[in-house]
């Protein structure tokens, strides 16, 4: 195996003393001349016409500058499924849930703008309501929208193979329904954003937290009525995002259409409690899976029902099911496989990304489902995933194609480090152990365009700079970056630089971290860039060496002949050398990546739409109170194919909350409604996250499979590593006392039931 200098090294994250000395900006930070602050007046109803608006109390109040509805700008339709757009910018003819927009006002401070919105009188006429999936495709329902009957807004279905007959041909089948909540990503930083609109020119500048940019900008444009070259994004620091801060959301365009109308500049940023109660995260799953086997545990026939609950507006959902059905047959080979997916409206809050999408609740319905079916067989669950699981190689009913997958190492690696053999169905009483296993997508495309690009910037100095679109919200990309740049030019991490904001008018295209696909596409990106200026500087220190390019190499910090490497020049009197030629400076390397992936195919979700798929297994061991219902989670043994490792540290940090975050999943986290419609959590306070105390001992392994596509083999793990964890705690949950939670989070209560209303197999 290659030997590299800085890629597979523990190197901190580039903007680590940025961070810590305070000295980085976040979107929360910009402060603009005249500054006005904006607020956002909401829906107190999930469901009812708009009567009639009066802001003229409002607009009279001293210190307000501005107030907007839906009649001061054309009312675009926009949404994230192309096709299917179903909502306007704010409630147009009636609202859909509770907490949509319906005014906004911009005042001098944020006390005046407050109370503006309290003087604007909205006239509703409420309508019926329904929150529920399985309640609002009943005949009958309260139609959400019109033309959606039965509330469907969207569905998809995919067939391989004659599934009817593959159940005819099993030796068993099991069916399973599970059910998992709304969540939220808990970022740091609420949603913010600061619109300058500049009247003479006719720009608008706008400072976003959103992941994603340059796709999002043509539609955000259409949405506030402005062309393209007149808009022009910043992106500052942000604080995380776990896919919440995917696009361009409805701060942005409020303080678009404030600063629009008064020509000042205009901030909104929520509170806490309106982050929660109008957070768009991933939507309600209900799914129903239906399994045929053998009796050596063979696989003959997969089904899986997927209902997701959209909310009021499709926004993600629609893609959040087409994923799912590659996903559904990711892991496993099996001739005959049925995939049918409904896309459900509701008058709750619509969803929209977060880390690893519905196939969380997927891959613990999924996981907890097969769990069940091998123990039905008298089969150790591990060798019936042994038995069924994809290899390298191989191409899923959904069209993957796996040119890289570790998947099997992972399940060996993680049952082996568990002591698995030794421990389950032998551990003391009341704990247990539960495996499970997941794979999910290094991108997706879902955009119409991959690409990514890279410019690296040399001065006559020697120093170096790296200019990327990429969004950096803790996960380390910018580091990333660095690193192979660093590797391609033989220089150290600390000899280049990389630019902390992202601003359209000034770093090429991007389309973005989202999908786990960073790695891939903007690893790949930076070699380019940096293989580029390398080729550059090769050309002029081979004529001075008198030999050619191709004998040259770069590495700590020197240029020289391969075969000779006494025989060189310093990296910096290349640069001179090169300034001495005549060329011009900066010496600038121009890297881009587009993967040569597919479209899928909207009907059927088949596709290969993603250049690599990363794979993952893990297992848990937890300790059950019969008395009270409390699960403590003792330690995760964590596996993943990784393709490889480019830095340790950042990898197992990955790793670590990954976990963290499927412990969230797997036992406290739930957004919740009241009987109008109404969010429940309003804080951290009643919104419930594993703290560091329930944070148990984390184990991380890393299988390389060097992926033929990645930047030198690697692909990305960053949603991957937090799928497996609900399934294998469930799983745990099951072994130490014999209750199975099929609705998500596993609470103490929900166990206490389960134990009263079950017939549970505890150990003593």
């Amino acid at each position: 195996m290659k030997e590299y200098s800085v890629i597979g090294k523990p190197i901190p994250q580039v903007d680590s003393v940025a961070k810590v000395s305070g000295r980085l900006k976040y979107i929360t930070d910009i402060v603009l001349p005249g500054m006005l602050h904006g607020k956002i007046l909401r829906s107190p109803y999930a469901h009812a016409r708009i009567v009639r608006i009066d802001t003229s109390k409002a607009e009279r109040l001293p210190g307000v500058r501005a107030v907007v509805t839906s009649r001061d700008f054309p009312m675009v339709k926009s949404g994230r499924a192309l096709g299917l757009e179903d909502e306007y910018p704010f409630g147009f003819d009636k609202v859909r849930h509770c907490g949509e927009e319906v005014a906004a006002v911009a005042a001098i401070d944020e006390d005046t703008a407050e109370e503006a919105l309290d003087l604007i009188k909205v006239d509703y006429e409420e309508l019926p309501a329904v929150f529920e999936i399985e309640e609002a495709m009943k005949t009958g329902a309260p139609l959400v929208h019109d033309n959606a009957k039965n509330n469907i807004g969207y569905e998809i279905h995919h067939t391989v193979g004659d599934v009817e007959q593959g159940f005819k041909k099993a030796d068993y089948i099991r069916e399973d329904r599970f059910e998992t909540p709304m969540a939220t990503g808990a970022a740091l930083g609420p949603r913010c954003a600061v619109a300058d609109y500049d009247s003479v020119s006719g720009t608008l500048t706008l400072y976003s937290d959103a992941n994603i940019i340059y796709s999002a900008l043509p539609v955000f444009a259409r949405i506030i009525g402005i062309s393209e070259k007149k808009l022009r994004v910043i992106r500052p620091a942000v604080a995380c995002s776990f896919g919440n801060k995917g696009r361009m959301n409805e701060v942005g365009i409020y303080a678009a259409f404030l600063s629009m109308k008064c020509g000042r500049s205009v901030r909104i940023e929520r509170k806490r409690e309106e982050e929660f109660a109008n957070i768009r995260s991933v939507e309600p799953l209900i799914t129903y899976f239906k399994t045929g086997a053998k009796k050596d545990g063979t696989l003959i026939a997969m089904q899986c029902r997927h209902l997701s609950n959209s909310g009021a507006y499709l926004d993600f959902s629609p893609w959040d099911a087409r994923q799912n059905v590659g996903v559904f047959d990711m892991l496993f080979r099996c001739p005959n496989v049925k995939f049918d997916g409904y896309v459900v409206y509701t008058n709750t809050i619509p969803s929209a990304a977060l880390r690893g999408l519905t196939n969380r609740a997927l891959n613990f319905g999924q996981n907890s489902h097969l769990d069940m079916l091998a123990r039905d067989l008298n089969m150790d669950v591990v060798d019936f995933y042994l038995k069924n699981v994809h290899q390298k190689g191989d191409v899923t009913a959904s069209k993957y194609r796996l040119d890289s997958c570790g998947l099997i190492e992972c399940i060996q690696e993680v049952t082996r480090a568990s002591g698995w053999e030794e421990k389950r169905g032998k551990l003391p009483a009341k704990r247990g152990i539960g495996f499970a296993a997941a794979g999910h997508t290094c991108g997706f495309r879902a955009y119409g365009s991959d690409l990514s690009t890279v410019l690296v910037e040399v001065d006559d100095l020697g120093c170096v700079r790296v200019i990327s679109g990429r969004s950096e919200y803790g996960q380390g990309p910018s580091t990333m970056i660095v690193m192979c740049v660093a590797e391609e030019l033989g220089l150290g991490v600390e000899d280049i630089t990389i630019n902390e904001f992202t601003d359209t008018q000034f770093v090429p295209w991007e389309c973005g971290n989202y999908g786990s696909r960073g790695t891939v596409q903007q690893g790949n990106a930076a070699i380019a860039a940096a293989q580029d200026v390398k080729r550059q500087l090769f050309e002029v220190v081979a004529e001075k060496l008198r030999t050619t390019p191709d004998q040259l190499e770069a590495k700590d910090k020197r240029i020289f002949i391969r075969d000779q490497p006494n025989k060189g020049v310093s990296f910096l009197w290349a640069v001179k050398d090169y300034r001495d030629s005549g060329k011009l400076m900066p010496l600038i390397g121009r890297g881009y990546y587009e993967p040569p992936t597919e479209d899928m195919d909207t009907n059927t979700g088949e596709g290969n739409v993603s250049i690599a798929y990363g794979f993952g297994a893990q297992v848990a061991e937890v300790e059950v109170d019969i008395e009270t219902g409390k699960v403590t989670v003792l330690r995760v043994i964590s596996a993943n194919d990784c393709g490889k490792v480019l830095n340790p540290l950042i990898l197992n940090s990955e790793s670590e909350g990954g976990v963290s975050m499927g412990l969230g999943t797997a036992l406290f986290e739930e957004i919740s409604y009241d009987e109008k419609g109404r969010v429940l959590q309003t804080s951290y306070a009643d919104y419930r996250l594993p703290s560091v105390w329930q944070q148990p001992e984390v184990r991380s392994i890393w299988v390389e499979t060097i992926d033929p596509h990645g930047p030198y083999g690697a692909k990305g793990i960053a949603e991957v590593v937090s799928l497996p964890t609900a399934a294998a705690i469930a799983n745990a949950i099951y072994d130490a006392i014999g209750v199975r939670i099929r609705k998500l989070p596993m609470l103490p209560w929900k166990i206490l039931n389960a134990l009263k209303e079950g017939n549970p197999i505890i150990k003593v």
